[in-house]
C-alpha cells in the first residue's frame, strides 16, 4: 500500500486539537495499551505519523509562507483573504497570527504520534527487521518535526515520550539541546533504516544522515556537516537527474535525486498538494498567494535554464496557457509544485510532491562547509556538479554558467549562496538561509535583529502553558 494512501486511513491516530496540545488528555494515553497488539497496528500508527507532513488543505500547513513570503523571493499576492500571509511579507505578524498556531499544533501532532509508536513498539511480538524499520522511521520523523519547529520558533519544548497532560506544561528547551536530540534520533535512525524502502516516501538511511548534516550546518559545525554529507554520498543511491525539471514532474518523482520527499496524491481526500491552488495565478484558477519578486528573477545568470523552470514570465507557457504580465502583480508567477489543471480532479489536491531534501542541496551543503573551513579549492567540485547540470540544459551550454574557479573565500561564499538561491528557489529554504547567514537585516526591509530571526510562539500555547516565555520582541 502506498504511503500517501495509508495515511488517509490511519490519520485518526494523530492527536489534533482545536485548542492546542495542552488542554485535553491525549488519545494515545487512553488507548495505546489496548491498540498496540500486532505489527499491523504499529504500521497503522506509524502511517498516521506521516500525515502532518502534507502541504494539504486538511493540514493548512503554512510553512511555505514562513520560508518564502517572509523572504525576498515572494510577495503575498492574492486577494487579502489571508491576513496572516500578508503579515509575513510585512514582518508585522504577532503571537495571535493564526498560521503560527496551526503550524505549532501540526508539528506536535506529528511528534506525539512518533512518541506513541516508539513508546509501544517494544510490546509487540514482531520481526526484528520490521521493528527496526518502524522505529527508525518514527525517530526520523520526530527529528524532522523538531527541526522545522526550531527553524520557525527557535527554542521549543522537547518531548521524547508520550507525556501525561499534567506534565506538559514545561518551559522551552534550548535550541542546542533540541539539535542534540535531532542528531541523536537521526544517528539511531541511520542504524535502523535501509538505504531504500519498498514504498515511496518512507524515511531512509540517507534521509536520516542528510537531516543530521543539515542540523550540523545550522549549528555551523562544518566538520560534522562534511562527515554526514560523506555518509549520504557513500550510500551510492543518489545522483543529480540530467533534467532538472524531473524533480517537479508527476511521473518522474521519487527519483535518484530525491533524498527526502513528502508524498501527495490527487484523491479528492485532502492529501493533495494545496500549493497547486495557493500559488497558481488567479488567472489560472488559483489564489496567487505567492508571487515571485523581480529581485529573485534578476538573480539568475544569463541563460540559466532554471529561471524558466522556476518562474513563468510574459508570453511563456504556463501549463498549457500563455502567461501574461497581468497574471501577477509582480509580472512573474511560480511554476514549482504547480501542474496543468486538467491533470487533477481538484485544484487544491495536486499530486506534485514536496522534495524537502534533494541531492543537489546535499552537494551545496558540502560546498558551503568546505568554503567556511577555508578549503575553497575543494568547494569548487560539488558546486560545479550543480552548475554543470544546469549548464547542460542552457540554450548555449558553451557560454552559460561558467565554472566557478575562485580560491577567494568570500567570493566562493557568495557563489555558493547564489547557487542555493537559484537552484532551490521556491523550495522553502530562503528565509531560513538569510537568517542563518546573518544577512537577513541587510536583505529584508523591516527585519529587526534580535527579533525576526524567529517567529512568535502562538499566544494560545502561552495561555495554556504558563511556563512558556515568549520569544524576544513579541
Amino acid at each position: 500500500m502506498k504511503l500517501s494512501h495509508c495515511i488517509l486511513i490511519f490519520s485518526v491516530f494523530a492527536l489534533a486539537s482545536c485548542q492546542g496540545i495542552l488542554d485535553k488528555e491525549p488519545i494515545a494515553t487512553l488507548d495505546a495499551g489496548s491498540f498496540f497488539q500486532t505489527e499491523d497496528d504499529a504500521e497503522q500508527a506509524l502511517n498516521a505519523a506521516y500525515q502532518p507532513l502534507l502541504m494539504s488543505s486538511n493540514n493548512n500547513n503554512y510553512y511555505w509562507a514562513f520560508a518564502e513570503v517572509a523572504s525576498d523571493e515572494a510577495i503575498t499576492g492574492g486577494d487579502g483573504s489571508r491576513p496572516g500571509i500578508t503579515e509575513m511579507e510585512a514582518l508585522t505578524y504577532t503571537p495571535r497570527t493564526e498560521e503560527f498556531n496551526t503550524f505549532w499544533k501540526l508539528q506536535y501532532t506529528g511528534i506525539t504520534q512518533c512518541n506513541l509508536v516508539l513508546d509501544n513498539i517494544g510490546k509487540i511480538d514482531m520481526s526484528e527487521s520490521s521493528r527496526n524499520n518502524i522505529s527508525g522511521q518514527a525517530l526520523y520523523l520526530r527529528a524532522y518535526y523538531y527541526f522545522l519547529l526550531t527553524q520557525v520558533f527557535g527554542d521549543v519544548p522537547l518531548f521524547t515520550k508520550v507525556t501525561p497532560p499534567d506534565q506538559l506544561k514545561v518551559p522551552k528547551t534550548p535550541k542546542a539541546e533540541v539539535y542534540a536530540q535531532i542528531v541523536a534520533d537521526c544517528e539511531m535512525a541511520g542504524t535502523l533504516l535501509p538505504s531504500q524502502q519498498a514504498d515511496a516516501g518512507r524515511a531512509t538511511k540517507g534521509a536520516a544522515y542528510a537531516l543530521a548534516a543539515k542540523t550540523y550546518l545550522y549549528e555551523k559545525n562544518w566538520d560534522k556537516t562534511l562527515e554526514y554529507v560523506a555518509k549520504v554520498k557513500s550510500l551510492s543511491v543518489y545522483a543529480l537527474m540530467p533534467d532538472y525539471v524531473d524533480n517537479f514532474r508527476k511521473h518522474t518523482q521519487n527519483n535518484a535525486e530525491s533524498v527526502w520527499e513528502i508524498q501527495h496524491a490527487n484523491l479528492e481526500l485532502g492529501v493533495g498538494n494545496f500549493l497547486n491552488q495557493w500559488w497558481a495565478s488567479k488567472k489560472y484558477e488559483g489564489y496567487g498567494f505567492a508571487e515571485a519578486t523581480e529581485a529573485f528573477v534578476l538573480s539568475f545568470e544569463a541563460d540559466d535554464p532554471r529561471r524558466k523552470f522556476t518562474v513563468a514570465m510574459n508570453n511563456e507557457d504556463y501549463f498549457g496557457v500563455v502567461y501574461k504580465n497581468s497574471f501577477s502583480s509582480t509580472k512573474y508567477g511560480v511554476r514549482k509544485y504547480l501542474q496543468a489543471k486538467d491533470s487533477v480532479t481538484q485544484k487544491a489536491d495536486g499530486d506534485i510532491n514536496y522534495t524537502a531534501i534533494r541531492f543537489a542541496e546535499v552537494l551545496l551543503w558540502e560546498a558551503e562547509a568546505l568554503t567556511e573551513l577555508g578549503r575553497v579549492a575543494e568547494a569548487q567540485a560539488p558546486l560545479e556538479q550543480v552548475r554543470a547540470r544546469a549548464r547542460a540544459q542552457a540554450t548555449n551550454p558553451a557560454t552559460a554558467l561558467p565554472a566557478i574557479t575562485t580560491t577567494d573565500q568570500q567570493a566562493m561564499r557568495e557563489a555558493v549562496r547564489h547557487e542555493r538561491r537559484v537552484e532551490l528557489g521556491f523550495e522553502m529554504h530562503r528565509f531560513f538561509d538569510l537568517v542563518r547567514w546573518g544577512i537577513a537585516a541587510q536583505t529584508l526591509p523591516g527585519f529587526q535583529e534580535g527579533k525576526h530571526e524567529v517567529f512568535p510562539l502562538p499566544q494560545t500555547e502561552i495561555d495554556l502553558n504558563t511556563a512558556l516565555v515568549q520569544n524576544a520582541g513579541y
